[in-house]
């Protein structure tokens, strides 16, 4: 089955280009010209990611992402913007967004990177839940979910798909020194500016989650690399069924 992308685009000379070449990359792709109609396409159907446009008439993008978010927290979210003022692209993360592409861009970088991010999505779907024990907290990848293993099931703190890749990394490579540079190509793929802001943005959020638990920190050393502290050892990375 081929994956869907709903592409709201209200430059309909570049939405017919774009369409043209995901369709070719195998995709099923429906496209929108503006936000309100977006917004009424994607609850009409199920997609596999979304591609939007920042400036649209009747609904902004970033307002469109954070319906679709309330919506369906794990779908991918790709911005396409003429605008590359860092403050917008960093709002577009903020709310949640996977990619942030500046116009003109590649794509053929466009179309593996939303390989990849739908490949993702569909691991968080999946049948089987990875779950990790971190100290005194739980945390639910699948879910997007991360709570202290004393409060309620349904007392959690849901995390972006970003941060989950994030804290899964730093989960993994525990008590180990890491590299910036390494945790920047393996989360985002990539070592610029603006990954490395986001990635700032996006460990300040973590902190303040693991304070629920005073035995866990994220150090910082120098501003080149970090780790997660655990006091306590009996780490134990859970695979279950869910």
């Amino acid at each position: 089955m081929k994956s869907r992308i709903l592409l709201v685009e209200d430059d309909e000379f570049f939405a017919k280009v774009l369409k043209r070449q995901l369709e070719r990359a195998n995709f099923e792709v429906t496209h929108a010209v503006d936000g309100q109609a977006g917004w009424e396409k994607f609850q009409e159907t199920i997609f596999d990611l979304c591609i939007l446009d920042v400036v649209m008439p009747r609904k902004d993008g970033f307002t469109l992402a954070g319906e679709i978010r309330a919506m369906d927290f794990n779908i991918p979210i790709v911005f396409t913007s003429s605008r590359y003022m860092e403050q917008d692209r960093l709002q577009g993360f903020d709310i949640g967004a996977d990619d942030y592409l500046v116009k003109p861009f590649n794509t053929d970088e466009l179309i593996s990177r939303i390989k990849v991010y739908i490949k993702r999505s569909r691991l968080l779907r999946s049948e089987k839940r990875i779950v990790y024990t971190v100290g005194n907290l739980i945390f639910d990848y699948s879910q997007l979910q991360l709570r202290h293993k004393d409060n309620e099931v349904d007392n959690h703190v849901r995390i972006a798909p970003k941060e989950a890749e994030l804290l899964r990394y730093l989960c993994e490579n525990s008590n180990k020194k890491l590299k910036r540079e390494h945790i920047l190509a393996s989360v985002w793929g990539q070592d610029g500016y603006l990954a490395q802001r986001v990635m700032d943005v996006y460990l300040s959020r973590l902190r303040r989650h693991i304070a629920m638990d005073p035995s866990i920190r994220i150090e910082t050393f120098h501003g080149k690399g970090l780790m997660l502290v655990i006091n306590e050892m009996d780490r134990t990375h859970i695979i279950a069924k869910a």
